[in-house]
């Protein structure tokens, strides 16, 4: 699914908050319309002294493997294995920017920008949202908060059949959330709204 058409202005803000880490993080929102609005959580870049330190120590110990065994095999293997793992993590693991675009006439599209260039994206029919809530867990021994959609449950219509987290790599801290959560409840109250009017 795309954006908004192109003949539509956008209004602009971009807004710096902190990871549950402390690590740097920049919300960038665009406003379509009453009913259209887009968040886009820019994640902190590769560090390129904690890139530098893995390497090294990969092929310091490749290197001290080598003095010992005396097998040119293991410096090439070391090579090897830091270039698939590096290639590996900016494929499926480091992601860049998260997006989140929030159409109340048609749905919630959530879209993971990988350092490589690869896109994922998930898309949830407005009709199959219940809610957007901001919840708790339990993450390295403390409690954090992370944003998420309820889906309805099409048996039971006061249930939920699934939980949804949204943000899941950059994992902002509450105040982020509660940004990003308040201009969702408008769009869903503008949804509830235009859906309840004859």
């Amino acid at each position: 699914m795309a954006g908004p058409g192109a003949g539509e202005p956008a209004m602009e803000d971009e807004r710096s908050f902190s990871d549950i880490c402390g690590g740097r993080l920049a919300l960038h929102r665009r406003y379509y319309s009453p009913s259209c609005l887009e968040f886009c959580l820019s994640c902190p870049r590769i560090s390129l002294r904690s890139l530098t330190a893995v390497t090294c120590t990969v092929w310091l110990a490749a290197y001290g493997l080598f003095t010992l065994c005396e097998n040119s095999m293991i410096l090439s293997a070391a090579i090897f294995i830091t270039l698939l793992g590096l290639l590996g993590y900016l494929h499926f693991v480091k992601i860049d920017h998260e997006t989140l675009l929030i159409i109340d006439s048609l749905g919630i599209q959530m879209t993971s920008s990988y350092a490589s260039g690869k896109e994922s994206t998930t898309f949830i029919e407005m009709g199959k949202v219940k809610d957007v809530i901001i919840n708790e867990a339990i993450y390295m021994q403390k409690v954090i908060y992370y944003l998420c959609i309820l889906l309805k449950d099409p048996v039971e219509p006061h249930g939920i059949s699934q939980v949804v987290p949204i943000f899941q790599s950059a994992k902002p801290r509450l105040d982020c959330l509660i940004e990003v959560y308040r201009s969702c409840q408008e769009i869903l109250a503008h949804q509830k709204a235009a859906s309840t009017s004859p």
